[in-house]
């Protein structure tokens, strides 16, 4: 690309000159000429390696080398956001061609031999005392991750890792785009509105205005969460409710009602196959145990048993919450509690114990309310100021931007926050961390994250209203975006939460979630969005006691997931297609109090470890949120808005980032090792408090 055709390129003039992507001028067309543009940038820096000494290592190559990958990262990180919130076939083509180039040109970094042995003569020199303690760290931290690679097996090995890696890749965006197709490819138009009772107004206003989006009478039920959730959690038809979770927990399988389409079944038989040849070729003996090489948990046998007695902490809680369930099925004549009733029942179950549901709670929650308050617990705790930007561009005109700042004024970074569910929009909740904090030469660049939800859009002229569930899921997400835009560690590398031990990067994240709870965070932003009167004592009271409610079968939900996932990367087969299922219903066998239906396919839209980082980790948010729950009880000691401890986490914890290791950072904050009895006193598993 000549130097006009990078002025004329949206993605590559903005990293330029250093600005926020111009979401306006950027189109799907810019995306691989950029990406190639960057890796041809970043390849001149590598093609110096061997004539580094250990001297100048750092000023002639690595350095060089970490900005030339922020600036791609940089670049592909709106391509990969796109793809993901504005789905199209050509932004779906613009991110498969990039992502294989930035596969293989990663693949060929940490395999570069030239490059480890600069990195490992300047860590064994002693060049090295000379670096600063951020520099040290991304100098360890890359010189583990280059064997880690297989930097020094045979070529013939190399080039087959790197085949696998590309392979993988390519496997993980196919996955992740079955399940968004196999979303949208079900939806159910109601017509008789009698078959909506039990829906409140505000579930069937949703319902109402998907089918005026398309153009349809009535109302439509779609694959989506918001439609999802409040089927099955207030539908009085059983029959619909039975319909709408085995369209939802067969989307992307073999089964249900679009069995065969878009099936994930060969996808993820391929990936589990190439991980463990990969996990082979490093020398390990299956992906969990190469997983965890860079984690803060020391073996797959340490997170069985920890596993294990949190399981067994949880189980008669779960049988006594599954008995009240049943109960009151039976009492309207059901005989025998399926899944698709549990949330129904659930529901029900919390209004007769606590008399509050998340529809009594929403019109105190509205979201503009919310967000205000989530700001102002935020500025409390760490004596930050957040402020709207209306002069940048945006991929939708839901979207908004806020730049975060320190009390004298400095900006500290930029987040875009999209908050509402929408068509060609992939589900879930998640935080973008597409630009880091890092300084060279007296520049200073300062972080930048997409922060994504899909919670049910505004009707009419009514702002949206969240339930509480949602309002916890948006103090999570600005959790993770706290990690990455707080941190004051200068070096990419290992900024925010790049570097962080996996285990560990949940803390923030399940941390932030506490305040939901609390009556001091509450009453910044629960006003009624009609009257404007703050919400009810009596009613927080309610709300509070609620927390613990059905917590045993949630732990052990969670536990389920974990348990699979370790041991479908821990188990080896000559055929792991075969054994994905069976591996599920072993560990249901073992854990779970309720059996799913057996067309039940929740391995097929398991994007968490298929077509995302927790693969032989998603037992990383048991794991944080120990962390979290033990962080939080410093803050019921002090005043849960205390300014001094909040200034003590955001210094040990969040601005830390990779500087040092998360078992110090913890420790740093807390004083000592973690416990887990805040969790348990937490989650209403024990009588016992902690001090």
């Amino acid at each position: 690309m000549d130097t006009s055709e990078r002025a004329d390129n949206p993605l590559i003039n903005g990293v330029e000159a250093g600005t926020l992507p111009d979401f306006n001028a950027i189109t799907p067309e810019h995306a691989e000429p950029a990406v190639e543009a960057l890796i041809a940038d970043a390849e001149q820096v590598v093609a110096g390696a061997s004539e580094v000494t250990a001297d100048n290592a750092w000023t002639d190559l690595i350095d060089p080398l970490i900005h030339a990958q922020d600036r791609l990262e940089r670049t592909f990180g709106p391509v990969s956001h796109m793809n993901a919130v504005m789905d199209s076939p050509n932004w779906r083509d613009a991110y498969q061609a990039c992502i294989a180039r930035i596969t293989n040109f990663s693949t060929n970094i940490s395999q570069n031999t030239a490059l480890y042995q600069a990195v490992d003569a300047l860590y064994r020199d002693s060049a090295f005392t000379n670096l600063d303690h951020e520099q040290q760290r991304v100098v360890e931290h890359w010189r583990r991750d280059f064997e880690l690679a297989g930097v020094g097996l045979a070529d013939d090995i190399k080039a087959r890792y790197k085949t696998i890696a590309t392979e993988l890749s390519s496997l993980s965006t196919t996955f992740s785009q079955n399940v968004l197709d196999a979303t949208q490819a079900w939806q159910k138009q109601i017509t008789d509105e009698t078959a909506l009772a039990g829906l409140p107004e505000s579930a069937r206003n949703l319902l109402a205005q998907n089918a005026s989006n398309k153009s349809l009478d009535g109302w439509l039920i779609t694959l989506d969460g918001p439609s999802v959730q409040a089927v099955l959690t207030h539908a009085d038809e059983r029959e619909l409710r039975r319909e709408v979770y085995t369209a939802f927990t067969t989307r992307a399988s073999d089964a249900g009602p679009n069995a065969g389409s878009h099936d994930n079944s060969t996808v993820m038989a391929e990936i589990l196959a190439l991980r463990q040849e990969a996990a082979g070729l490093l020398g390990f003996t299956d992906h969990a145990e190469r997983s965890l090489a860079t984690k803060m948990a020391d073996s797959p046998a340490q997170i069985e048993s920890f596993l294990g007695d949190l399981a067994t902490r949880s189980r008669p809680h779960a049988e006594s919450e599954l008995a009240e369930l049943r109960e009151l099925a039976h009492a309207d004549g059901i005989d025998t509690l399926q899944s698709w009733d549990v949330g129904y029942y659930a529901e029900r179950l919390k209004q007769r114990r606590f008399d509050v549901s998340d529809e009594d709670l929403k019109p105190w929650l509205s979201a503009p309310a919310v967000l205000d308050g989530l700001f102002h617990v935020v500025q409390q705790l760490y004596g930050v100021v957040i402020t709207p930007r209306d002069d940048i561009s945006t991929w939708h005109p839901d979207v908004r931007v806020f730049d975060i700042a320190d009390a004298d004024g400095q900006v500290l970074g930029t987040f875009y926050l999209d908050a509402y569910a929408r068509e060609h929009k992939r589900g879930g909740a998640w935080v973008d961390p597409f630009q880091s904090r890092r300084r060279q030469a007296g520049d200073d660049q300062r972080p930048a994250a997409f922060v994504t939800c899909n919670f049910a859009p505004p009707i009419g002229d009514d702002p949206a209203l969240l339930s509480h569930t949602e309002v916890v899921t948006l103090f999570h997400e600005f959790g993770h975006a706290l990690h990455h835009l707080l941190t004051r560690v200068e070096q990419a590398p290992i900024a925010g939460i790049a570097g962080v031990e996996w285990d560990a990067v949940e803390l923030p994240s399940q941390f932030m979630e506490n305040f939901c709870w609390q009556r001091e965070a509450l009453g910044l932003f629960a006003t009624h969005y009609q009257t404007g009167e703050a919400l009810p004592a009596d009613m927080f009271a309610r709300l509070a006691a609620s927390r613990t409610h059905m917590a045993g079968w949630q732990t052990l939900r969670q536990i389920e997931f974990s348990l699979f996932d370790l041991r479908l990367h821990r188990d080896t087969d000559p055929d792991p297609g075969s054994r994905v299922q069976s591996t599920l219903d072993a560990v249901r066998d073992e854990v779970a109090v309720l059996r799913p239906p057996a067309d039940n396919r929740f391995a097929h839209g398991f994007a968490h470890i298929f077509a995302g980082p927790y693969a032989a980790g998603y037992y990383s948010y048991k794991w944080a949120e120990v962390l979290a729950a033990d962080a939080f009880g410093a803050f019921e000691a002090a005043g849960v808005l205390d300014r001094n401890t909040g200034t003590q986490f955001k210094r040990e914890i969040l601005e830390r980032g990779a500087s040092r290791d998360a078992a110090d950072n913890f420790a740093a904050f807390r004083g000592r090792e973690p416990s887990i009895d805040a969790l348990l006193r937490q989650n209403g598993l024990t009588t016992d408090h902690a001090a």
